[in-house]
């Protein structure tokens, strides 16, 4: 609960206290700290309108031995990225280190990785100082991109006038970005330093500082592609101007780009999969079968259990990682069912796919949030107003699918007098709109046409046709 002074503090913790006896909330307050300067939260020290490491964090980066496996290396690169974002271009100062991850590269720690250790030791335990958003401030995102990555830089201004960095971020371009034109470059590192400070910039205005002329004429093409349109559409939630300046004021976040950092596990998938597999007996059951005639698909590579699908090789996943791969490609872009498993064929063979997606997207909570009802709220449940006199008012509704008959009827229509609670029943095929008012004619013929007709506002009741019928 931030406040200026004591007196405001204690005017706002008032206001809590008597919200939560309001409402039977307890507070725990071995938990709680009071009117304090500075605090210290999930390893940052916030104080004065700054965020810093925490000394704990610093003193175990001061003190971290020097790596002497790959194993060790990344440990050390994750304990250094959490505080990535304090550090500009720190994935130019981690490359030498994180080259030494990758499998196919030898583990020789020499120089280069000596000074990049070191380097990065010196620079957190130097307590290096990020500006806390605040709303209303002179706000400016710097942007850049290169075929290696693209980078981004969120400054605002201070009481003294100049700008200070709030975050510092990167990102390696995939294989398929890395064909995306210089303008596509430029509109993607907009989007997604965009989508990873959404929180942030939502309801500011703010200027995106971009060394692309063609960025602004991009945004306003009209027949603009269908990716870029994409990120337009994004683009229009925020309330920006974009300012074009050259490449040579803007090196500060150009390093971003082109020295962009990994995400950096303590353990990678790869290895996570290849423990998992020789842990699982259906796995090993299928691996036992490799050279025989029962299974000529499957095969080993590379220490992994893999499996030929249609001319593609594909992972084998274990079934204690089937649910988390399929969470993988599925948060990706929150996808349909269809493809999700698209995006999990690419590159993994998990056998009863479809079903396994289902019940992963139906417990998914932001798809859910998403695809909740929107619109106007229900409004309250109320009697409907009973008639005085029979066929005033119908009662219609279908019932079904059944059995179907030999002339293919598979439903019923039912229709329902709201004062004497007779019933017609009339055999439909299906539940359109034109098998329902086929059925309404018929009893028109018989009994006239009622005031009022009440339906569950089916798609055959909410029809133009259906609309049409009553109208007339």
């Amino acid at each position: 609960i931030p406040a200026k002074d004591e007196d405001e503090g204690i005017e706002k913790l008032k206001k809590v206290f008597e919200v939560a006896s309001k409402y039977g909330l307890e507070i725990k307050f071995k938990k709680c700290q009071f009117l304090r300067r500075k605090v210290e939260f999930l390893g940052h020290v916030v104080e004065n309108g700054t965020v810093r490491p925490s000394v704990a964090k610093t003193i175990a980066v001061k003190k971290f031995p020097v790596p002497t496996t790959v194993k060790q290396v990344q440990s050390f690169l994750g304990l250094t990225g959490y505080f990535r974002k304090f550090i500009p271009a720190y994935s130019k100062i981690a490359k030498p280190l994180s080259d030494l991850i990758r499998s196919d590269n030898p583990f020789v720690f020499e120089q280069p990785q000596i000074e990049a250790f070191e380097k990065l030791k010196k620079l957190l335990t130097e307590s290096p100082v990020l500006s806390i958003f605040q709303q209303g401030k002179t706000t400016e995102l710097h942007t850049n991109a290169s075929q290696q990555g693209y980078g981004a830089v969120l400054l605002q201004e201070a009481e003294d006038g100049k700008l200070h960095p709030v975050q510092y971020m990167s990102k390696k371009t995939t294989p398929a970005e890395e064909k995306y034109s210089s303008y596509k470059l430029e509109v993607l590192a907009v989007v997604n330093a965009l989508r990873k400070i959404r929180t942030y910039l939502m309801g500011n205005h703010f200027k995106i500082i971009t060394d692309c002329s063609a960025f602004q004429r991009t945004m306003d093409k009209k027949d603009l592609v269908t990716r870029i349109a994409r990120w337009a559409l994004l683009l229009e939630e925020f309330d920006y101007d974009i300012v074009h300046r050259s490449g040579q004021r803007m090196q500060h976040v150009d390093a971003l780009s082109r020295y962009p950092v990994a995400i950096i596990t303590s353990d990678t998938l790869t290895a996570r999969l290849k423990r998992a597999q020789q842990e699982d007996e259906y796995t090993q059951s299928l691996r036992s079968m490799i050279g025989s005639n029962n299974d000529a698909d499957f095969f080993d590579k590379n220490e992994l259990l893999y499996k030929y699908v249609d001319g593609r090789e594909l992972i084998v996943v274990p079934r204690d990682m089937q649910t988390e791969i399929i969470k993988l490609a599925h948060e990706k872009g929150h996808f349909s069912a269809a493809k999700t498993e698209g995006v999990v064929k690419q590159e993994f063979f998990i056998p009863n796919l479809s079903k396994q997606v289902q019940n992963v997207i139906v417990n998914c909570v932001p798809c859910i949030l998403t695809n909740k009802k929107s619109g106007k709220k229900d409004g309250f449940l109320n009697p409907i107003p009973k008639e005085d006199v029979p066929l005033s008012t119908y009662h219609v509704d279908f019932i079904g699918p059944l059995p179907s008959t030999n002339k293919k009827y598979q439903h019923i229509l039912t229709i329902v007098d709201a004062f004497t609670k007779f019933t017609w029943l009339y055999p439909v095929r299906s539940t359109s709109a034109e098998d329902a008012l086929d059925k309404l004619e018929v009893q028109q013929k018989t009994f006239g046409n009622p005031k009022r007709i009440i339906t569950d506002r089916g798609s055959a009741f909410t029809s133009k046709a259906f609309g049409d019928y009553c109208t007339n």
